[in-house]
């Protein structure tokens, strides 16, 4: 491979990728009365034989090859240990982090690594259930670009007593009335109906003021 170790990954493959450009490029310099090797040969890009149609769905499930079956896949995901006592602490209503006292951070969303110091966390912690809206954008279409009658107002929430958030929507306020610092609070969904999950939060709504 062109270029040498001390020259790093990123001249190395600058250098292949030259080598593959002459290799391209070559084909312009071929003289006549030369013979023409395999560089030399024009491919049309893409092929134009042969030429592809599409298939109804009668065709398509009689091609050569084509198998029916209906998939039966199960499976388990482990949410691991952090985000696992995380959703734990949701159904229960409360929001966990971890401690990190290498750089004095209260992470949340937990985790059991610092990416900051390079070591472990060291202890679970409660945080507040309010926070600030750091970041917030108002949708007038669903995913799949279907109109809303409401708008939605995803937000990031910075939750109080750490130094994290948590991305969700906002609720029990007008779009004109959102803006980055307002003050929120989370609203659970009933205890019956929460199942370890982000959306045990049904959304997060401004703080009364008090006075």
């Amino acid at each position: 491979m062109p270029g040498t170790p001390e020259r790093g990954v990123a001249q190395a493959w600058g250098d292949l990728m030259q080598v593959g450009t002459v290799v391209v490029m070559g084909v312009e310099g071929v003289s006549e009365g030369r013979p023409a090797g395999p560089a030399a040969m024009e491919v049309p890009t893409p092929p134009t034989e042969p030429r592809g149609r599409g298939l109804s769905e009668a065709e398509f499930r009689a091609a050569p090859g084509a198998v029916e079956h209906a998939l039966d896949a199960k499976y388990a995901w482990d949410a691991g240990v952090a985000v696992g006592r995380f959703l734990d602490g949701l159904r229960e209503g409360r929001i966990v982090g971890r401690e990190c006292r290498g750089c004095e951070r209260v992470l949340v969303p937990p985790r059991m690594f610092c990416e900051r110091c390079f070591r472990s966390s060291d202890a679970w912690v409660d945080v507040e259930t309010t926070g600030t809206v750091q970041t917030f954008s108002i949708c007038h279409v669903a995913w799949d670009m279907e109109r809303l009658e409401e708008p939605q107002i995803p937000a990031v929430v910075a939750i109080d007593g750490s130094d994290g958030g948590v991305l969700h929507l906002l609720g029990e306020v007008e779009a004109s009335q959102v803006r980055i610092g307002l003050r929120v609070e989370a609203v659970w969904r009933p205890e019956d109906e929460r199942t370890g999950s982000i959306q045990d939060i049904a959304y997060f709504r401004p703080v009364a003021e008090e006075g």
